[in-house]
């Protein structure tokens, strides 16, 4: 039989270093992800993209300014070559994106933006430079910059990975 107290003692142990619970760490960072990222749609919606979706930014991002194949994308997402073509498909419909032939080889699709694409990622750079703007009038740049040095400190060289929708049973 386990003993409760003894239990608890150990988990208490472990966040006695500065007093704060290990676990708010990682809701905090999302929940300013999901305050940065939440913004950043209600302005571009205001500005004329109200169906782009976080989803739909980070395909943009992995299409890239050259182009890109169904399954580079899903590869730069890190989701299968499905999921990657039905939002692709999806980014095509809402005129963000294109299928075009490879002038390399015939055989293969490249996806391109479109202007209304990279006009949504550029709106998005300017947005996300003011967020960050409002961020540091409240914590101060020093503290804004601290924050960014440290994460490049723990977040591996590797870590910028997109594939969050695999966390959540998505694909």
């Amino acid at each position: 039989m386990v003993d409760d107290k003894k239990v608890n003692q150990v988990v208490e142990e472990r966040n006695a270093l500065d007093g704060t619970p290990g676990y708010e760490l990682p809701l905090l960072l999302f929940a300013g992800f999901r305050s940065l990222i939440d913004r950043l749609h209600a302005e571009l919606a205001e500005q004329g993209h109200p169906d782009v979706r976080p989803a739909y930014g980070f395909a943009m991002q992995a299409i890239g300014a050259g182009g890109a194949t169904a399954s580079e994308v899903g590869r730069r997402l890190g989701v299968s070559k499905q999921a990657a073509g039905k939002t692709v498909d999806r980014l095509v419909a809402l005129g963000y994106a294109e299928r075009t032939d490879d002038p390399a080889d015939a055989r293969r699709k490249l996806v391109r933006l479109t202007p209304h694409g990279i006009d949504a990622l550029a709106r998005s750079a300017a947005i996300f430079d003011e967020l960050r703007a409002e961020w540091a009038g409240a914590l101060g740049a020093g503290r804004v910059r601290e924050i960014e040095e440290s994460l490049r400190t723990v977040v591996p060289a590797d870590g910028l990975r997109l594939d969050a929708a695999g966390w959540f049973g998505g694909t």
